[in-house]
């Protein structure tokens, strides 16, 4: 009986002993085998740099269109078949040059006769000299009478006449014989024809045979508003009375191409602003050697104003949200600041900034998606190259031969 009762709290003492081990082990457990809590990643890297002082001029910017130096209609002045046209449709001709030919042989023998009635004339008002001379000798010894020499000064003045009229009608026949080659009034583009070689032409109105333009060089109208031309001649001392004396430089550039690529001077603005708009007309006149300028075109316009020092950081560098414009900086511990900015003209990549940066900050120009205000970053930092500066030497744009 007491050895069973030993052995049964011997078992007792073993289970407990297997009990407190377990708990012992479950207690040290999440010590000894816990994970470690892995590091904090480093700060994102970003590129950053310097602003890029530089040369920087003003512009106001606007739009217009491009317009032809001048617009003809060919005409037929004398009425004939036409009988051949001697351009291609579409083509720059000279000025000068024969673009149609209407029937000849009629103002021809028109002009001919009419030479013919001069020389007439001529032999009639020669004889009629000859013949005042000679009857006023004879009247002098009394050899006729005073009425001969009145009739032949009346023939030689009828004479006189007679041959002014018939040189005039020559000169109208040899006009009309002009006319009969239509030629073109300046150098330009030639648009299609209109009517072809067969039909008669000039009978009763005279018939439009065609249409060319002056396009080298080449107008380009715009407005600037009233607050624009404040500033034009103001800051720029630029006056309207003197548009076609000042050689203004402007800048075009068409929708198909980057930037301003074209230099012309402005030649023309209109005597008043519009009340209803309160913009002034303004035109400029720019080198069109290539034809590459069509008339009717839509245009971007510039035209400087002072010269002066800017900042230049790269265009992607400058974001845009309901604010504004602003740049992200590397401020105190390489933490991100937002800088409210105001930005001007572009010149190549770079992008101006007006106000808001200071040359000493270091601008945030890659890893944006990086970069959020108050969150530290790691900074990368490069040196910008400035872009060239485009020439400011206005170049002079003449209207060309008329």
């Amino acid at each position: 009986m007491n050895g069973h009762h030993t052995s049964v709290l011997f078992g007792r003492s073993i289970v407990a002993l297997v009990i407190t081990g377990s708990i012992s082990a479950m207690l040290t457990w999440p010590i000894s085998c816990a994970r470690k809590q892995p590091s904090a990643p480093p700060p994102p890297r970003v590129t950053v740099a310097q602003p890029v002082k530089e040369k920087v001029t003003d512009y106001i910017e606007a739009t217009g269109n491009t317009e032809a130096v001048q617009t003809v209609q060919l005409r037929a002045r004398v009425a004939g078949y036409l009988e051949r046209i001697l351009f291609a449709d579409g083509q720059i001709v000279k000025k000068d040059q024969i673009l149609f030919v209407i029937q000849q042989n009629t103002y021809d023998a028109n002009l001919r006769q009419a030479e013919a009635t001069v020389e007439l004339n001529k032999a009639q008002l020669s004889y009629a000299e000859t013949e005042l001379v000679r009857y006023t000798k004879l009247l002098a010894q009394k050899a006729a009478a005073e009425t001969d020499v009145d009739n032949w000064r009346y023939q030689r003045d009828s004479a006189s006449a007679n041959l002014k009229q018939a040189e005039a009608k020559r000169d109208l026949a040899r006009l009309d014989l002009g006319y009969t080659e239509v030629r073109a009034p300046f150098t330009g583009r030639i648009d299609r024809t209109v009517v072809y070689p067969g039909n008669l032409v000039g009978a009763g109105d005279a018939t439009i045979l065609a249409t060319m333009s002056q396009i080298e060089p080449i107008y380009v109208y715009f407005t600037i508003s009233d607050a624009d031309l404040a500033r034009l001649t103001g800051e720029a001392h630029w006056s309207p009375g003197k548009a076609y004396t000042l050689n203004w430089p402007v800048d075009l550039g068409l929708s198909n191409e980057k930037g301003y690529p074209h230099r012309g001077v402005i030649d023309f603005a209109s005597i008043s602003v519009t009340p209803t708009t309160g913009t002034l007309l303004v035109r400029g006149i720019f080198p069109n050697p290539e034809s590459a300028i069509m008339p009717g075109l839509y245009a971007r316009v510039r035209i400087p104003l002072a010269t002066g020092t800017g900042l230049f950081i790269p265009q992607e560098a400058v974001g845009h949200d309901l604010q504004g414009p602003y740049v992200l900086v590397t401020g105190s511990e390489n933490r991100i600041e937002r800088r409210n900015v105001t930005v001007g003209a572009e010149q190549g990549p770079l992008q101006v900034v007006r106000a808001g940066l200071s040359p000493d900050e270091w601008v945030v120009v890659k890893g944006l998606q990086r970069a959020a205000p108050g969150k530290p970053v790691t900074p990368e930092k490069i040196s910008l190259k400035p872009e060239a500066t485009p020439s400011e030497k206005p170049v002079r744009a003449g209207r060309g031969t008329p």
